[in-house]
């Protein structure tokens, strides 16, 4: 087995540069659309909690299709970690796949997500590798559903694949997947995936080997390092556009979900003609619980905020990375090493991007909005289902506010930045698949994020359980320090778990829970926060005042005390302006 040799390149038309390159995109595309219709989880086939993509010989990302926005990098990683373990030694040969979840290296972040790597031969050479890397229900632990909040070393969390064959010469090596099997609460379900998986490789494989029957290798090899060059070249224009110098920004993390915390980040951006630098520098070491983040995703999360920045519409690959340059001292919150606990790592990748993307904004103002309810907020909730008895897992993230813009509200109930091109679960799967009803699914419009531009509204979803128990365990980060607002805007709304009791004892609050244990008849509401504002809230218009009453996303009172507007029976006074209230019921 070789790898090839990218010094060696042939002339290429600006045509056939164009045809191969869009092609090789519609690649990623398809194998993400494989990927999906296979799949036995709602996770990945409602939520889309995966990627899918093709790199060069070299482990460089050649296309990657919508999906997570918090994968960004992680199948460079996880091929680059194949290549140095068994291409350099020649011990890859066509058919093989390669099974990681390694959170400290292999493009890993946590046990849940499983990268899968497959080496595409033309002429007995490595010319590329298909991967993809998409987030299993089970993948074994001390908790169903794999991740929690309470864990304190890694071994705690699941099943760990140190960059292994998953499949030699084309055949499944059959012990690996009985250890699965074994090993997880679902078997159907986490193998299903798997061969979901497996089915998205092989059509990437199948459709560059067309490609490279058609133009020939030489041809192939040199457009993708033209299509690499191009993602370069548009990064390094966009990033001429943004003013230079060096900006700076801290924030802090609740918690670490086992009673530490809060824990202060820190970064300096420092913007040059040819470099995007971002200097971690004074983050909090590693911490006991669960929101260790490693390199992988310290990395991913820079990459997300950078694509925003500079080709948010662009396809992605790697060259779109290569101003890149990461400074963080190891063994930090962001570079956790092993055995460090990282089930939640989502928690505080979140946070890389917020950080620059909050030292930035008062800076690039036409780019990047006011904060936004950042985490995750996931859930899951495992119980026996009352109809047949067996374990049903729900596992999913929530969607909330969005930080208003310069010139612009914030967007209601969208999924956080890490969570990109997702979505949450649909009501009509959610009770299908799990023992719970959802009594309610609506805007929060409990305040937060006034200003001239409001925050947008997050969501409320009450999960009822019809069973006679199950287990909530939940992870609202932005529980206590709350989306920033910018330019005087105000702070956004926290997110937060409510417990309702059937007995009528008070609501439950948190922003963490493990294993919480939910009977018959109780309610677990998911309340997640409202986005930043931006401006004076002052300067906000009279008849947006009126419409965001008449709307119900603000009340009466927060008219009043946010913005000064005066609703009396009968009239609104504002300024000296009189309006009828009449007009707030048309």
């Amino acid at each position: 087995m070789r790898l090839v040799n990218r010094a060696a390149s042939v002339d290429v038309d600006p045509f056939t540069l164009e045809i191969v390159k869009n092609t090789l995109v519609a690649i990623g595309d398809e194998m993400f659309y494989a990927l999906e219709r296979t799949s036995k989880s709602p996770i990945i086939y409602e939520v889309l909690d995966y990627a899918c993509g093709l790199t060069d010989a070299e482990g460089q990302l050649i296309t990657q299709g919508n999906g997570v926005t918090g994968f960004l990098g992680t199948l460079t990683f996880a091929v680059k970690d194949a290549i140095e373990k068994f291409a350099r030694k020649g011990l890859l040969e066509p058919g093989d796949m390669i099974i990681t979840n390694d959170p400290y290296g292999g493009g890993g972040t946590h046990l849940s997500d499983v990268a899968l790597v497959m080496p595409i031969f033309y002429d007995s050479q490595v010319v590329a590798y298909s991967a993809n890397k998409a987030h299993w229900t089970e993948v074994g632990g001390k908790d169903p559903g794999s991740w929690t909040t309470d864990s304190t070393e890694v071994y705690q969390e699941g099943l760990q694949f140190p960059c292994v064959k998953l499949f030699k010469a084309g055949q499944v090596i059959d012990s690996m997947v009985d250890l699965i099997a074994a090993n997880v609460r679902m078997p159907d379900m986490t193998l299903g995936d798997m061969w979901a998986q497996v089915a998205a490789l092989r059509v990437g494989e199948r459709r560059l080997s067309e490609v490279l029957g058609k133009y020939g290798k030489d041809m192939v090899v040199t457009c993708m390092g033209r299509l690499l060059d191009q993602g370069e070249q548009l990064a390094r224009l966009e990033l001429s556009k943004l003013p230079k110098g060096v900006y700076e920004a801290e924030d802090f993390i609740d918690d670490d979900g086992i009673g530490n915390g809060p824990f202060p980040v820190r970064v300096k951006v420092t913007i040059t003609d040819d470099e995007f630098i971002c200097d971690f520098t004074g983050t909090h070491s590693q911490v006991p619980g669960p929101v260790n983040c490693t390199c992988t995703g310290l990395e991913s999360g820079l990459r997300s905020i950078l694509k925003a920045l500079v080709g948010p519409n662009t396809p992605t690959n790697e060259g779109v990375f290569r101003p890149l340059r990461v400074i963080c001292p190891p063994r930090t919150i962001f570079t956790a090493e092993r055995p460090a606990a990282v089930s939640t790592y989502w928690e505080t990748m979140e946070y890389v991007t917020d950080l620059v993307w909050k030292a930035l904004a008062p800076v690039v103002p036409g780019r990047l909005t006011a904060g936004h309810f950042l985490s995750v907020c996931g859930v899951v909730v495992a119980g026996n289902h009352p109809d047949t008895g067996e374990l049903f897992l729900l596992v999913e993230p929530q969607a909330g506010g969005w930080g208003a813009g310069i010139d612009k509200d914030g967007e209601n109930g969208l999924v956080c930045v890490g969570d990109g091109e997702t979505y949450i679960i649909p009501v009509e799967v959610t009770e299908t698949r799990h023992g719970i009803l959802v009594d309610q699914y609506a805007l929060n419009t409990s305040g937060g994020g006034a200003g001239k531009y409001r925050g947008g509204r997050g969501l409320v979803r009450d999960y009822r359980i019809i069973g006679d128990e199950a287990y909530l365990t939940a992870t609202f980060g932005r529980h206590k320090f709350l989306p920033w607002g910018m330019a005087e805007g105000k702070q956004g709304s926290q997110n937060a778990v409510h417990i309702l009791h059937k007995d009528g004892r008070p609501p439950v609050v948190f922003g963490k829970t493990a294993r919480y244990r939910l009977v018959k008849d109780e309610v677990a509401r998911l309340i997640t926060g409202a986005g930043g504002g931006w401006g004076n809230p002052m300067e906000r218009p009279v008849r947006l005042v009126v419409d965001d009453v008449r709307n119900e996303y603000i009340s009466i009172d927060e008219a009043e005390a946010d913005y000064g507007v005066v609703l009396e029976p009968g009239t609104l006074k504002v300024l000296g302006l009189t309006v009828e209230r009449e007009a707030l019921k048309k």
